[in-house]
């Protein structure tokens, strides 16, 4: 079982959780194989598609060493469907207190989101401790992190939205930031093409600037 300390090393080292909309679970393996190459091992697959499920069971049933979660996770049976599908951290875009026991009850780590100092602290309460921030430029950015800091000296964060590698240097270098997430390394148009080389490349080259950060 995946622990929560396992989690915050593994994303910290690689420095950006590639978040990951996939069409056709055939492209979940070759894409995770890429991704990994480039020393991103930890990936966040949407439920945004039919194929979400069956793309994390896919790199969850294969050999490759890495950790496979499930993101936009917005209902009971969203969690209990990544549970069973073989997802070993869940991701949610906001936090509705009907979700929060559900999510309390997975057996593996779960990051909830929020946007607002108020949704901190409430999830905070409820023993979470490892925040994602979303949208995080539109929610306000590194600055709006940054200010937390202070207030909130326990609480990290995973920021997701609108991150891209020339603007993830600001999050990375706030002590309260865990790692960033962002669908720029993989893009639908990249997995689509199947361009397996350009996403090792892109994974490779926003890794060596999080490691030069850490």
């Amino acid at each position: 079982m995946l622990s929560k300390s396992d989690l915050i090393s593994r994303a910290g080292q690689a420095g950006i959780v590639p978040v990951l909309t996939i069409e056709d679970p055939a492209q979940a393996v070759p894409l995770a194989k890429a991704l990994c190459s480039g020393g991103l091992d930890v990936l966040e697959v949407t439920l945004r598609t039919e194929a979400g499920l069956e793309a994390i069971k896919a790199i969850a049933d294969s050999d490759i060493d890495c950790v496979i979660g499930a993101g936009t996770i917005l209902s009971i049976a969203d969690v209990e469907a990544a549970a069973s599908f073989g997802a070993q951290f869940l991701v949610t875009p906001g936090t509705p207190t009907s979700l929060v026991s559900t999510l309390q009850a997975f057996e593996g780590v779960v990051i909830p989101g929020i946007s607002t100092v108020g949704e901190a602290m409430t999830l905070a309460d409820a023993g979470f401790d490892v925040l994602k921030f979303f949208p995080a430029e539109p929610a306000g950015g590194a600055p709006f992190l940054k200010g937390l800091g202070g207030p909130l000296p326990d609480l990290r964060f995973m920021p997701t939205g609108g991150i891209k590698q020339d603007t993830m240097d600001a999050y990375l270098k706030l002590n309260n930031v865990v790692a960033v997430g962002g669908s720029w390394i993989a893009t639908n148009s990249d997995i689509e093409a199947g361009d397996w080389d350009g996403i090792t490349a892109k994974a490779r080259s926003a890794n060596r600037v999080a490691r030069a950060l850490a």
